[in-house]
């Protein structure tokens, strides 16, 4: 008689199951993802409390500079420094901030316009064009001189403050708008980003093309490299115009007249005075508020287009 062996069936039991390696498989997978799933958790609550302290300590100092401009001096060492008085001075700390000496605050306000609006403008345009020219040209010294800038970004600007008055004496400009000016129209780390921002941006090819339709260099730069370019133009403008504007050591080398003065530099003339005449206090808390209010909208009108430039070098990198 002949015996068929058959296969075994699907439907047969394994005598085994605790060796079968599908019993443990989907427990093991869903072991491995509660880990994932808590760890993740873990690492974005101590993300968040980081973030959250470090939001503290930029914040802090902010509300308490609010707090102080509404206080008079009284009020200033009398209360909580964190807590409003029972007094709510602000308006006329700023009215006395206005109008004192004839409103010389003001003029303070319109000089840091003047050289952190201008300074960071113009920095920004030649920082743009020495980066796209360093990034899309070829030519005899380029590594030289883009290792002369690196150079100038680790030079702090107090390293350079007295050899600078010294030439400006010299050149009769000392004590003048140009000696605060023209040191702020320089900006290596400037010129640096902008060429990696130009050398990841501005593509060969569109240039190109710019220059088979007859266009020059300079058109092809402001209408192709400039727009490719803005969003690292916005941060290198941001950058410059909050270091010309809290610029503290230059000024003070350079001016003698205070009606020259930038906004921190007459500020610190003010709180010189506090301990001759203690209605000082009110002016310079009152005036450190009013200093920080063109920072600040600097950086929410312009934040967005820095977030999308940091975003798309990152991407395009």
């Amino acid at each position: 008689m002949t015996t068929t062996l058959r296969p075994p069936s699907d439907a047969t039991p394994n005598p085994n199951p605790a060796s079968d390696p599908a019993v443990d498989i989907a427990p093991a997978k869903h072991r491995g993802n509660t880990v994932g799933v808590g760890s993740s958790r873990t690492s974005t609550i101590i993300v968040t409390g980081i973030l959250v302290v470090v939001a503290i300590y930029f914040l802090v100092p902010i509300y308490y500079v609010v707090i102080a401009a509404t206080k008079t001096t009284e009020d200033l060492f009398a209360t909580n420094g964190f807590l409003l008085a029972p007094t709510f001075n602000l308006w006329e700390n700023l009215r006395l901030v206005f109008t004192y000496d004839g409103g010389i605050f003001v003029r303070w306000f319109m000089n840091s316009v003047l050289y952190a609006g201008v300074g960071a403008l113009l920095a920004t345009y030649f920082a743009a064009a020495g980066g796209y020219a360093l990034a899309k040209y070829e030519f005899r010294g380029k590594n030289i001189v883009y290792g002369t800038v690196l150079g100038g970004v680790l030079v702090p600007g107090t390293a350079t403050a007295l050899p600078l008055f010294l030439l400006f004496s010299q050149m009769g400009i000392s004590n003048t708008y140009w000696s605060v000016l023209i040191p702020s129209l320089v900006s290596p780390f400037g010129l640096f980003l902008c060429r990696i921002y130009a050398q990841a941006s501005v593509d060969n090819s569109v240039i190109e093309s710019g220059r088979i339709d007859g266009a020059g260099e300079l058109r092809i730069f402001h209408t192709l490299g400039l727009r490719a370019m803005t969003p690292a133009l916005v941060t290198v403008f941001l950058f410059q115009l909050v270091g010309i504007w809290n610029n503290f050591f230059l000024p003070l080398i350079m001016l003698a007249d205070s009606k020259l003065y930038p906004i921190t530099l007459g500020l610190n003339n003010w709180r010189s005075q506090v301990d001759r005449l203690p209605e000082f206090y009110q002016l310079t808390t009152g005036g450190v508020l009013v200093s920080i209010i063109p920072l600040i909208v600097a950086m929410i009108v312009l934040q967005r287009y820095w977030r999308g430039g940091l975003t798309d070098g990152a991407v395009k990198g």
